[in-house]
């Protein structure tokens, strides 16, 4: 990190932080809130580990996970893959069912709706269908909607409620990166005040948003910003700013307060929330000992879908590894084809097959150049999205040789593989293998049970990282 950036971060008070976890850990500790946590895709457990996901949101898979003896559990919608229809139809489906297994258990809950940390994904369309739907279903009303990004693994940092992302040694706006780029969820603020009224049409504006200021989190001003939360009304949006995990941890201290005085919010956040709210503990992160069966001789295989920047710099980084590496292009250009994408995914199939029983791990991924559909309509382009996903995913669903090892690069890719190729109903997160990388251990139900399936997001890591993880594994 630059000098400035290094000051810029380091500018803000510290605070006693055992001192902190202790008052958290009994605020928590007096709380019988479930908390669920909605994943728009499956990177969202990459700051957790011991935990639950549930890859779907029927009415036994949500009971199940209001059951367990674990603060918190995730669902994973993986709604930053589907269009604005299927994703308010899901919201609504969760919604009616959290409103129907929480009357049943009489165990209230805390709902969480996770996405990225570069603010794309369908916001507002998310968190107003869940608020909709559970408030027309029961007796909950919602006083407001906290947004908060802050994502450290990632470099992401809120302050003086502007969010940036860290760019090798910069921090750099998030409205100036390629991620506000985005074809489908694409935006201009970088201001989150003024990225709510941009999201939202102005429903709700910059000016009347509630702001949590870094020098009262810092200060441990709990009372005030218990008082800022207990006055928010009308659903409307509390802007957290944020540089580390103290911060999350003195909010969500304030917030209890908040929640103790009969105030309900929905959450609008990254990774940091889920595991400062579900109390969860920090640990080492996992090596090839903890990943690799030695008796299984066959090579891994990675996946590469995404298209950010980062992941192709992290490709070209693996590519100059020493280790026996394969190197396959998908060609997804040929969805325009009359024939479409059957004929590639058979090619790659076959040729991944012969380099992993001979013991090379196998490292696929999509051509890095762009094509553009002739139309401009959002929704059609996630769909063709979708149809290339799919058709990646389907290398690993077609597989009849076990990998000593799976990764999936970027969101999207890495729900499908788990869910459709992999077939994984319910999974447990291990833990991470590098910072906001997690790994998911699958159930016995998948297509190769019990093994370690690791979900690398687009756009986290270093350039090196990816050939760092691999490398370590083989």
């Amino acid at each position: 990190m630059s000098k400035r950036s290094a000051e810029i971060l380091g500018t803000f008070p510290q605070v006693d932080e055992a001192k902190l976890d202790r008052r958290l850990a009994e605020a928590l500790g007096n709380s019988d809130h479930k908390i669920v946590v909605l994943d728009d895709d499956p990177t969202g457990v990459q700051t957790v580990h011991g935990v639950s996901v549930y890859t779907s949101w029927d009415k036994a898979a949500i009971r199940a996970g209001f059951a367990e003896e674990s603060r918190v559990f995730f669902v994973l919608t993986n709604s930053r893959g589907l269009t604005r229809e299927e994703t308010t139809a899901v919201h609504r489906d969760i919604a009616r069912t959290l409103c129907e297994v929480a009357a049943e258990t009489g165990r209230d809950y805390i709902l969480v709706s996770r996405s990225d940390s570069t603010m794309r994904g369908h916001f507002p369309l998310e968190t107003e269908t869940l608020r909709e739907t559970i408030e027309a279903q029961s007796d909950l009303r919602f006083d407001g909607e906290i947004i908060f990004p802050f994502f450290k693994e990632g470099g992401r940092f809120t302050i003086d409620n502007i969010h940036y992302v860290q760019e090798g040694d910069s921090l750099i706006p998030a409205g100036e990166t390629e991620f506000a780029r985005d074809k489908s969820f694409g935006y201009r603020s970088s201001h989150l005040g003024g990225y709510v009224e941009e999201k939202t049409g102005g429903r709700y504006t910059k000016d009347n948003c509630t702001y949590i200021s870094l020098p009262d989190l810092r200060a441990q001003k709990l009372d005030k910003i218990a008082e800022q939360l207990i006055k928010c009304t009308g659903f409307n949006k509390v802007i957290v700013s944020a540089v580390d995990y103290v911060d999350v941890k003195v909010f969500a201290l304030s917030y209890c307060q908040a929640l103790r005085a009969g105030k309900r919010f929905l959450f609008r956040s990254a990774a940091a929330v889920p595991k400062v709210l579900g109390g969860i503990s920090t640990i080492p992160l996992l090596t090839k000992g903890d990943l690799i069966d030695p008796t299984n001789e066959n090579g891994g295989i990675v996946l590469v879908g995404s298209h950010v920047n980062k992941t192709t710099q992290q490709l070209e980084a693996l590519r100059r590894s020493a280790k026996p590496i394969s190197f396959i292009e998908f060609n997804q250009h040929l969805v325009v084809s009359e024939s479409g994408l059957a004929p590639e995914v058979a090619r790659v199939v076959a040729l991944a097959e012969e380099n992993i029983k001979a013991g090379k791990t196998v490292a696929i991924y999509t051509r890095r150049d762009r094509f553009d559909l002739p139309t401009k309509d959002k929704d059609r382009q996630l769909k063709t999205s979708v149809q290339i996903s799919d058709a990646v995913t389907g290398i690993i669903g077609s597989l009849t040789v076990r990998p000593n090892f799976i990764i999936a690069k970027g969101g999207i890719t890495s729900s499908d593989v788990g869910t459709k190729a992999l077939r994984v109903r319910k999974a447990v997160v291990m833990g991470q293998i590098s910072p906001g990388i997690p790994v998911w251990m699958t159930g016995p139900e998948s297509k190769f049970p019990n093994m370690p399936y690791i979900i690398f997001p687009g756009n986290v890591g270093q350039i090196g990282t990816l050939k760092e993880i691999i490398e370590s594994l083989m």
